[in-house]
């Protein structure tokens, strides 16, 4: 697996335009299963414990709301020169996140490459 995610990392890295992190973690613990980043002092790991809690604040507020049959697709966070996006499976055992320059970023061939490597880390965690 350390393999599959190592080389996941090295293909975001690659073909992300303004690529600068990228972390896999698990939502139930928190654990994560791989960080990379391009920035010495940005620290993914890090930046994805706090984006759990958003993922978590996210779910209990679809519970109290009953929005039955509602998931996260995902969550994106736009900074001042940084997009920040939270990716989750499917099944929502694990989310991607993902950081991005804003001004060398494209979304939409950013979001296709997180969805078709989404799909092949649920079928291998």
């Amino acid at each position: 697996m350390s393999d599959f995610l190592k080389q996941f990392g090295e293909d975001l890295q690659k073909n992300v335009p303004g690529f600068i992190a990228v972390s896999v973690a698990e939502i139930k613990s928190g654990m994560s299963y791989h960080s990379q980043s391009v920035v010495a002092d940005f620290d993914p790991e890090l930046a994805s414990a706090y984006n759990l809690e958003v993922v978590k604040a996210k779910m209990n507020a679809i519970k109290a709301l009953s929005l039955e049959g509602q998931t996260i697709d995902n969550v994106m966070i736009t900074l001042t020169s940084q997009i920040h996006i939270i990716d989750v499976s499917d099944n929502g055992d694990y989310f991607i996140y993902l950081a991005v320059d804003s001004t060398k970023a494209n979304l939409g061939m950013t979001k296709s490459i997180l969805n078709k490597y989404k799909k092949e880390i649920e079928e291998k965690l």
